[in-house]
């Protein structure tokens, strides 16, 4: 690929560091996503700079204006302390006229409102678990056509936040126990959805109209407790201790029924595109006993360290990490934003 001048815009807080001589671990472990994209970036042959970006937009237009990259890339998941809001620096980039990487506006919106993306799956025949949301301040009703166990989680947050094994309840009182914590403590409505018991499974999806899905990947546990939910909590996804002590596996799945792969990357595909996905995505599934698949989330620009399921499963698909930044550099120069079809 042609080098390239590439601004790789971070929070203020996870600048990487040059080099490792010296950082400890736990400063590694916050920005290791930031030191792996722009080191290999560099490595490629890129001349990779990256920009801390906290609340103000004025920093991107200087840097912009200064650097005057190529492209983009961008590891943001908030703005202002607010997770929805890294889908507007994604909508100032393009009113910039400024090629990036990942997701654009509109998918980003429609994935980061998990009931509104429901319902989209739902109009297009996507399989999807019912679901209610709990507004914050509002009395928490359960109708009666959703039936236990429910899961209740976040409508916007990601990364499993605030998701444990109380957070799956089968009374009215537990419910109404869990949406209040998610009020309270997470600050933001709750979605309850009915939970589906079955496989957790995970699908990247790269590209923009020509899709690629990369191996169907599935989160195991080998030594859970008696009674405890197979599901990815938050300690799950961030407890390397807690991850050991239940036998946390990841990696490429097993004995699929006969056809259900080909099933599910269809799915994949379906959901993507129904959602307006461009750059990277990952796919959220959930495989019943009886061959039922569930669409569970979306999630377009997930986590891109080296060794996380995003990049493995790509390396396992014989892409390794290097020419998958390369790959996703080229899917951000190249994607037709509005601006560039009134530019011709």
């Amino acid at each position: 690929m042609k080098k390239r001048r590439v601004l790789v815009l971070v929070h203020e807080d996870l600048v990487p560091p040059d080099d490792l001589d010296g950082v400890d671990e736990k400063r590694l472990t916050d920005c290791k996503t930031e030191y792996d994209v722009v080191s290999t970036l560099r490595n490629n042959g890129h001349d990779a700079r990256p920009l801390g970006v906290s609340s103000d937009l004025a920093v991107i237009r200087r840097a912009i204006e200064e650097f005057r990259p190529h492209v983009c890339f961008n590891l943001l998941e908030e703005f202002h302390g607010v997770a929805l809001y890294d889908q507007h620096v994604v909508s100032y980039l393009e009113l910039l006229r400024q090629p990036y990487t990942g997701c654009n506006p509109r998918g980003l919106t429609l994935a980061h409102d998990k009931a509104l993306s429901k319902k989209i799956l739902t109009y297009h025949r996507i399989p999807a678990p019912r679901f209610k949301v709990f507004p914050v301040g509002r009395k928490v009703v359960r109708p009666a056509r959703l039936a236990y166990p429910l899961i209740v989680k976040s409508l916007t947050e990601d990364a499993s936040l605030g998701i444990s094994q109380a957070s799956i309840v089968a009374t009215d009182e537990k419910l109404v126990e869990r949406v209040q914590f998610i009020h309270q403590k997470i600050g933001t409505d709750a979605m309850a959805d009915h939970y589906i018991d079955g496989r957790e499974l995970y699908v990247g999806v790269i590209g923009n109209q020509r899709l690629q899905t990369f191996p169907i990947w599935e989160l195991e546990f080998t030594k859970l407790p008696d009674g405890a939910a197979p599901i990815a909590t938050e300690k799950v996804k961030w407890d390397e201790s807690y991850q050991k002590q239940i036998g946390v596996k990841v990696g490429p799945a097993r004995n699929l029924p006969d056809g259900m792969e080909e099933k599910i990357v269809k799915l994949c595909k379906r959901t993507y595109r129904a959602l307006g996905l461009t750059g990277y995505g990952r796919i959220d599934l959930r495989l019943t006993e009886d061959g039922r698949v569930f669409v569970i989330e979306a999630n377009p620009n997930p986590q891109l360290a080296f060794d996380e399921d995003f990049a493995d499963s790509a390396a396992h698909f014989k892409i390794p990490y290097d020419e998958l930044l390369n790959k996703i550099l080229s899917l951000g120069i190249s994607y037709r934003a509005h601006w560039r079809e009134v530019e011709t």
